[in-house]
C-alpha cells in the first residue's frame, strides 16, 4: 500500500530538510520521495540528517516539474494555508491520511509539500484535488517542512492501522482518471470555451481556475470524463462548422 504513496517536495532549498524528511518517512513506513528541482541534491547533509534512513537516499527520484512528479496519480493532495483567493476543498490532517490510504489501494497517490519559505504556488495548488492544512497555533502557525512531513506521514500510518470498512460491490470497478488525463480534459475544455467565445484564449481570466476547482471537487470517473470529452468534441465541431467562410 505504501509503495503507491508518493511524498513530493518542491524546490527544497536546504538539503538537511531532505534528510529529515526521509527520516520522518521511514519511521512511518513510507519510502517513496520525489524531489522537484531541489537546490542541492545530492549533498552530504542529506545523509547526515537522514541518520538511520540514509538507505532511502539512493531511491529518491529527482524531476524538473510537479507535472512529472504526479504523473499517473489518481489523487493529489497539496499542503496549503487556508487563505487563498480561490479556496480549494480542504482536508484536515486526519482526513488527509485516511483519504490517501483508501485511494492508494487502487492506484498511485501523491502528497505534495512546497518550498520552505514560499510554499506552493497557486498554479501548483490548482493541480491538486484537495488541500490539507495542519492545525496549529493561529498566533504562530509555523512548521518546518520536515515537521510537516512527519505529522502527515504519522496520519497516513495511523489511517493504515484502522480496519477499513468493506467497499460496496457496486463501486469495486470505479476508475478515476489520472492527472495526465485531467490535464488533457482541461486543455480541451479551454479550447472549446474559446471556440464558442465564452472566454478569450489569451486572457481566460479566472474562469478556468474556477472550473478546475469545480471538476477537482466533483472528481469525475473515467467513464464520465469520456462523456464530457465527447461533448466537448461535438461543441468544437459545431463551432467550426458555424464559422463564417473566409473571402480569401
Amino acid at each position: 500500500m505504501f509503495d503507491s504513496i508518493r511524498i513530493v517536495m518542491l524546490r527544497t532549498w536546504h538539503p538537511g530538510n531532505i534528510g529529515s524528511a526521509l527520516r520522518a518517512m521511514k519511521t512511518m513506513g513510507l519510502a517513496r520521495l520525489i524531489l522537484v528541482d531541489p537546490h542541492q541534491f545530492p549533498h552530504p547533509e542529506v545523509a547526515t540528517m537522514a541518520a538511520g534512513a540514509d538507505d532511502l537516499i539512493d531511491s529518491v527520484e529527482v524531476v524538473s516539474s510537479l507535472e512529472e512528479a504526479i504523473a499517473g496519480c489518481r489523487l493529489v493532495v497539496g499542503t496549503s494555508a487556508r487563505s487563498r483567493s480561490f479556496p480549494w476543498p480542504m482536508l484536515t490532517s486526519r482526513e488527509c491520511g485516511e483519504k490517501l490510504v483508501q485511494e492508494s489501494a487502487t492506484g498511485d497517490v501523491a502528497l505534495v509539500f512546497g518550498q520552505e519559505t514560499s510554499g506552493m504556488t497557486n498554479d501548483e495548488l490548482q493541480q491538486c484535488h484537495f488541500h490539507v492544512s495542519i492545525d496549529a497555533n493561529p498566533d504562530y502557525p509555523v512548521l518546518n517542512v520536515a515537521s510537516a512531513v512527519q505529522i502527515l506521514c504519522y496520519e497516513i500510518k495511523q489511517a493504515s492501522l484502522i480496519e477499513q470498512p468493506p467497499v460496496k460491490e457496486e463501486h469495486d470497478d470505479t476508475v478515476y482518471p489520472d492527472t495526465r488525463q485531467m490535464d488533457q480534459f482541461y486543455e480541451q475544455l479551454e479550447l472549446a470555451l474559446g471556440d464558442i467565445n465564452f472566454i478569450i484564449r489569451q486572457h481566460p481570466g479566472k474562469i478556468m481556475t474556477k472550473l478546475r476547482r469545480f471538476f477537482n471537487r466533483a472528481r469525475p470517473e473515467q467513464e464520465e470524463l469520456n462523456i464530457l470529452r465527447g461533448v466537448l468534441s461535438r461543441v468544437r465541431q459545431n463551432a467550426a462548422a458555424n464559422q463564417p467562410e473566409s473571402n480569401d
